[in-house]
């Protein structure tokens, strides 16, 4: 095996890493679908990463994860895959809306299942109830969240 080659194999298997550890540990940090919840994660991996748990330490850790591995790892840290319904739930609280879509080509997706959804991943809170607000797109069903005061 050349270099180029075990680098290519050592890159897939960090990816590999991260998702699972994001995904593995994700729901042991509450509120579930907060900011808050994933700063936690991300103090608890630099800490266990050896960083100092002050404002230096916490800015390395993330200066050294940078924005690419940052950006991958939240959009994993708030997302679910309801493979028993076949749909995915995308949720970061930073934008204005929870997106439900269909994990594959042909899977039915209208507002009773979103709502089915969103219930069944503790979403309802968060985002307007009236289903009328709600769209539904190509392969997507786009729900409102609530204004936050």
């Amino acid at each position: 095996m050349d270099s180029a080659d075990a680098t290519g194999l050592q890159a897939t298997l960090f990816d590999f890493a991260i998702a699972e550890l994001v995904r593995q540990h994700r729901d042991s940090f509450q509120p579930a679908w907060t900011v808050e919840s994933w700063v936690k994660l991300l103090i608890w991996l630099s800490l266990n990463c050896g960083c100092r748990g002050d404002e230096t330490g916490m800015t390395s850790f993330a200066d050294a994860l940078g924005p690419t591995l940052t950006g991958r790892m939240r959009r994993l840290f708030f997302e679910r895959e309801l493979e028993d319904l076949d749909l995915k739930v995308m949720a970061d609280p930073a934008e204005q809306q929870v997106l439900i879509l269909p994990m594959g080509p042909g899977v039915p997706l209208d507002r009773s299942r979103a709502c089915s959804v969103i219930e069944r991943v503790g979403l309802m809170a968060d985002v307007v109830t009236d289903q009328d607000r709600w769209q539904e797109l190509d392969a997507v069903v786009v729900v409102p969240r609530r204004e936050t005061a």
